[in-house]
C-alpha cells in the first residue's frame, strides 16, 4: 500500500491537483486526499502545501518526488523480469518533444521501438516551450539550445543549422530578400517560447555576424503550425534543418539567404538528475541518439 500511495503522489504531484490525480487513477476525490493523508502520516511530515487556489511541494516532498521515481522505476523492472523474464522491457518511457521533430523523427523511434519492445508504452508530450521535466515526471527530453538547468544530465546530439526558407509561391507573390536587413520588408512568421518572442534572427558567423528584429502578422508557439502557414505561402521561417529538410528537399519549401547561414544550434537530450535509469529508459534514450547519430539530415 506504501508503494501505492506513493504512485499516488507522483501522480498529484505531475497532474497538479488531487482532483485530476483521482480522474487519472480512477478515484474520488476523497479517497485521493484520504491516501495523501495516510503517506504523510506514515512519513510524520507535510508533503504539500495546499490552498484553495494552488499546491506546492514542501522540502520533504521535494525529496520525495526526487527519489521515488528510481524506487518506482526499480520495482516496475523487477515484476517485469519476474513476470516476462530477465530480458523483458515493460513499463512507461515518457518522453518531451519539440512538436515539429517529435511529429516526425520522434514518433519514427518509438515505431521502431514498440516493435521491438511490445511490453514498453512510451507517452510523448509535444511542446516548444519550457518543461519542467522532473515536475512533470519526464524521462527523456530533447531540446535545442544551451541548458540553462545545471542539475539536468545532458547528451549532445550535434549542432543543427536553422534555415531561413519560404514557400515558392510567396517568392514569386513577395519576391526573395536579398540580405537579412531586407527581413524587415517581409512578413516573417514567428515562435514563441513560453514568455520568450524568437523574433530577433542571428544570421553570418565571426565577422560577418547580424541581428534582425523581424514581425509578421502570425505568432505560435506551435513549431508545426509555424511550418504550415509558411508552406501556405503566408510568411518567412527561420527553423531546425530537421523541421524543414524534408520540405526542402520535396521542392515545398526555397532555402534563402544561404550566403548569410545562422549560427547553428546544438540540440540536446535531457534526462532527470536521478542517480539511475531504468534499462527500458536507456535503450530508448540509445535509438534516439543512434537516430540523429546515423539518420542523414543535410540538404
Amino acid at each position: 500500500m506504501l508503494l501505492d500511495n506513493i504512485t499516488l503522489f507522483m501522480q498529484i504531484v505531475e497532474k497538479g491537483s488531487l482532483a485530476a490525480a483521482g480522474r487519472e487513477a480512477g478515484l474520488s476525490s476523497t479517497t485521493v486526499s484520504e491516501r495523501l493523508a495516510a503517506l504523510e502520516a506514515h512519513f510524520g511530515v507535510s508533503l504539500l502545501h495546499r490552498t484553495t487556489r494552488a499546491m506546492s511541494l514542501t522540502d520533504e516532498g521535494r525529496i520525495l518526488v526526487e527519489d521515488a521515481r528510481e524506487i518506482l522505476d526499480g520495482v516496475e523492472d523487477l515484476q517485469a523480469r519476474i513476470r516476462l523474464g530477465a530480458q523483458a522491457l515493460a513499463g512507461l518511457v515518457r518522453v518531451s518533444a519539440p512538436s515539429d521533430i517529435g511529429r516526425t523523427v520522434v514518433s519514427d523511434v518509438i515505431d521502431r521501438f514498440l516493435a521491438e519492445h511490445p511490453g514498453v508504452r512510451v507517452e510523448l508530450l509535444l511542446s516548444d516551450g519550457y518543461v519542467d521535466i522532473v515536475g512533470e515526471g519526464v524521462d527523456i527530453a530533447l531540446r535545442f539550445g544551451v541548458m540553462m538547468d545545471s542539475t539536468l544530465r545532458v547528451k549532445s546530439l550535434g549542432p543543427k543549422r536553422r534555415i531561413l526558407c519560404a514557400a515558392p509561391h510567396y517568392i514569386d507573390a513577395h519576391g526573395a530578400p536579398k540580405v537579412p536587413a531586407e527581413l524587415k520588408n517581409h512578413n516573417c512568421l514567428v515562435m514563441r517560447f513560453g514568455q520568450n518572442l524568437d523574433n530577433l534572427w542571428h544570421f553570418g558567423q565571426a565577422a560577418t555576424k547580424q541581428s534582425v528584429t523581424v514581425r509578421g502578422d502570425r505568432v505560435a508557439n506551435d513549431g508545426a503550425l509555424v511550418r504550415q502557414w509558411c508552406q501556405e505561402g503566408r510568411g518567412i521561417i527561420l527553423k531546425s534543418e530537421l523541421d524543414v529538410g524534408p520540405d526542402i528537399r520535396a521542392g515545398r519549401l526555397i532555402e534563402l539567404l544561404p550566403e548569410y547561414a545562422s549560427p547553428p544550434i546544438p540540440l540536446q537530450m535531457l534526462f532527470p538528475p536521478a542517480r539511475t535509469q531504468p534499462r527500458r529508459v536507456r535503450l530508448f534514450a540509445d535509438c534516439l541518439f543512434n537516430t540523429f547519430e546515423t539518420s542523414g539530415f543535410d540538404l
